[in-house]
């Protein structure tokens, strides 16, 4: 269980955190992502819309769609506040009772149309919670795991290697802490499968300063297109078959399932009063399920489950 931080003075006074700076970042990491998406595509172009929350706050939400290269996608900031938590953030935190709070991040989701080229997801955020008169309650949580339908064991060993380096100036512990998490948190219980190759996730980010935790925060966030790119570029041009679309299609069904279903962000975003477009942007446009459907033993599409949807160790050895 992580310890809550709270931030006092030398007096023992509540201190004021830098909300401000956090939102400046993540509408900058939002617009830099953005860029590169689209400049990667060459065709489309996002969309953007503003959104006000009637109990407190708003977003930019930002989607793309029909492009050469993203058959849909989004690139979301939102800031929400209140003066009260929804269920999902305060079941198990009974000390946030009775406080108001603010809630910031930026949330993607990329589906490319071609299945050589993997779904990508990151999101950072920035939680505090305050009540007059005591000190701030606040965490960091965000990471970024990859979705492969068609894997090269290439492309997972760069995407952790980026994850790795990330990690690396806050301690050794850390990539093998926040990779294992995510490969907990990103499972399919009732499938026994995980959602993807992993990544990293950690949430409740409070265990150094502020300032500590904030840069840790950015480098995760930074990480992301040092992580995705290189994997697009070198498979978006693979030809690839009606046949390949269809597992493609059963494939992101488990996506749809883990993000209805598990996914905290699209839970606290819902009982939160969330603006529902943007919350389930992260669906993709084509998606299929059949009954007790499972691809030919020996095949591709097989191997997928069988070698790499596995919680192993991907830099063995590197």
């Amino acid at each position: 269980m992580v310890c809550l931080r709270a931030i006092l003075d030398s007096d023992g006074d509540p201190v004021t955190l830098p909300v401000e700076a956090v939102k400046a970042y993540l509408l900058d990491l939002q617009d830099r992502i953005c860029n590169a998406l689209e400049a990667e595509d060459g065709r489309a172009r996002f969309r953007e819309e503003s959104w006000q929350r009637p109990a407190g706050g708003g977003g930019r939400t930002r989607v793309i769609a029909d492009g050469a290269l993203i058959e849909k996608g989004g690139v979301n900031f939102s800031h929400v506040f209140g003066d009260g938590l929804p269920p999902s953030a305060s079941a198990h935190r009974p000390e946030l009772a009775g406080r108001s709070f603010q809630a910031l991040g930026v949330s993607l989701v990329i589906h490319p149309e071609n299945p050589h080229v993997p779904t990508s997801h990151a999101n950072v955020r920035f939680f505090i919670a305050e009540k007059e008169g005591e000190a701030p309650v606040w965490w960091f949580g965000g990471g970024f795991d990859l979705t492969p339908y068609y894997a090269h064991e290439e492309d997972c060993v760069h995407w952790h290697k980026v994850a790795r380096d990330a990690c690396a100036p806050f301690g050794a512990d850390v990539y093998p802490r926040y990779k294992a998490w995510c490969d907990r948190y990103f499972h399919l219980k009732h499938r026994g499968e995980p959602r993807g190759i992993g990544g990293l996730f950690f949430d409740d980010l409070n265990e150094w300063d502020f300032d500590t935790c904030f840069a840790f925060l950015r480098a995760v966030g930074d990480a992301y297109l040092e992580a995705y790119l290189p994997i697009v570029r070198k498979r978006r041009h693979t030809p690839f078959t009606a046949q390949q679309r269809e597992f493609q299609a059963f494939r992101r069904g488990r996506y749809v399932e883990f993000n209805l279903v598990y996914d905290r962000g699209t839970l606290f975003g819902l009982q939160s009063g969330g603006r529902t477009e943007s919350i389930l942007m992260s669906l993709p446009p084509v998606v299929r399920w059949g009954y007790d459907w499972k691809p030919q033993p020996g095949s591709e599409e097989a191997r997928l489950t069988e070698y790499f949807l596995q919680d192993r160790d991907w830099l063995a050895g590197v």
